[in-house]
């Protein structure tokens, strides 16, 4: 017997949660609607083990995933057996939670799960995607060619994040070194030039605005550091836990696609990420509405997923998806048009490959050129602080030089 965590609504329209308990997902979902509730989510109940240093253990990397995925695809269309091939998997592989993640995959299956349950008990290994792309998989009997799109799929997200990581790495180096620049100038430098300033110019001496802004700042920064620390760390860990509300996640997502230039990359991003994972499940068939709120859940941004859902609820009042998602800001027009095609045509997912990739390609340019761009102008403003500083200080002290002359 497997527990199952479910959300549903109920006759009145009322959105209800709860837990089940069923021999496998079918029989679960005629429990609820015997009970007159429509199952709008079902998924498995994770057990977490108490115990151990959890902390301590390996993530399971990319590539680990990648090479699990395309090797299991392997041999199962080579027609061995789904046991045997885990088995083999779980000797061979040398990531031990990966490893242990298989051994109890392997357990499940022997017990009569199927795969796709089974690795439903592990979301910090495989996504809602991937498990629910391996569940249609199952269910069509072309679990092999799943695995294959799934394997590419991961190489695509994966090559995605690694472009966007490598294009931001500079400027926030640079970043924490113009931070890093101004904390020593006001802790170390401007307290001494202050010094020097009121033993020059006697401490009735009057300093220019810039001049006395700037030794305020460094004078509250030296006398109340405790507090600017403590301060930033409170607002940090403040702002943190709201992000991880719904609410807060909401606020942050629709603020970065206000960002002149980062929301553009946003976008081109959640747009890839759409079409590439919504044709992935469209291929391994699933339901339209199904494929949308997978989708949804996958894209990564909730404004994203907001639009994606109220798409999904136009599907099932009998719009075609080129119709709900046409005049739709947040997805520009060609993929409105090139859906429309694909329902014309039957293709959908063969024409919504062309669009991701054409987004893929699109987000390569622009992180590209960001980075091109975003080097110099931190670099300026590296040394317009730091010469803002030293126009501060040295001024006056030319000035009370001549005066003391």
């Amino acid at each position: 017997m497997t527990n199952f965590i479910y959300q549903a609504t109920n006759s009145s329209g009322k959105k209800v949660k709860g837990k089940i308990t069923a021999p496998d997902r079918n029989l679960a979902t005629s429990k609820l609607k015997e009970q007159g509730l429509t199952v709008g989510t079902l998924a498995v109940e994770t057990s977490v083990k108490k115990g151990g240093l959890s902390f301590f253990k390996a993530s399971i990397k990319t590539t680990d995933l990648v090479l699990f995925t395309r090797q299991l695809s392997t041999m199962v269309s080579a027609g061995v057996p789904l046991l045997r091939a885990l088995t083999t998997m779980h000797s061979q592989v040398e990531n031990p939670t990966l490893k242990e993640v298989i051994g109890d995959m392997l357990k499940d299956v022997q017990s009569g799960t199927s795969l796709a349950d089974a690795m439903e008990k592990h979301p910090n290994a495989f996504s809602d995607v991937f498990v629910n792309m391996v569940r249609a998989g199952e269910s069509a009997g072309i679990v092999d060619d799943i695995l294959k799109r799934l394997a590419a799929q991961v190489e695509k997200n994966a090559s995605m994040k690694k472009k966007i990581k490598s294009a931001s790495t500079y400027p926030i180096v640079l970043l924490v070194l113009t931070v890093g620049a101004f904390m020593g100038l006001m802790l170390f430098i401007i307290p001494r030039i202050a010094v020097i300033l009121k033993d020059l110019g006697g401490p009735d001496a009057e300093l220019p605005l810039i001049t006395q802004v700037m030794i305020d700042i460094s004078s509250f920064m030296t006398n109340f550091w405790y507090i600017i620390i403590g301060g930033t760390f409170l607002t940090i860990f403040l702002l943190r836990r709201y992000v991880k509300t719904p609410a807060g996640r909401y606020q942050m997502h629709s603020f970065v696609l206000k960002v002149p230039i980062l929301k553009s990359i946003v976008a081109k991003v959640a747009v890839a990420r759409f079409t590439r994972t919504f044709a992935a499940l469209i291929g391994a068939g699933v339901s339209v509405v199904e494929a949308l709120k997978i989708t949804g859940r996958a894209v990564g941004n909730d404004v994203y997923q907001r639009s994606i859902d109220q798409a999904a609820n136009g599907v099932i009042n009998g719009q075609q998806l080129s119709q709900a998602l046409e005049g739709n800001k947040l997805f520009p027009g060609i993929v409105a048009q090139m859906l429309a095609v694909g329902e014309e045509t039957g293709q959908t997912a063969d024409v919504l490959v062309k669009v991701a990739d054409f987004y893929d390609e699109e987000v390569d340019a622009v992180i590209d050129s960001l980075s091109s761009i975003l080097e110099p102008v931190m670099i300026v403003i590296m040394g317009g602080m730091v010469g803002l500083v030293a126009a501060s200080v040295m001024g006056p002290i030319a000035s009370l030089s001549q005066n003391v002359g």
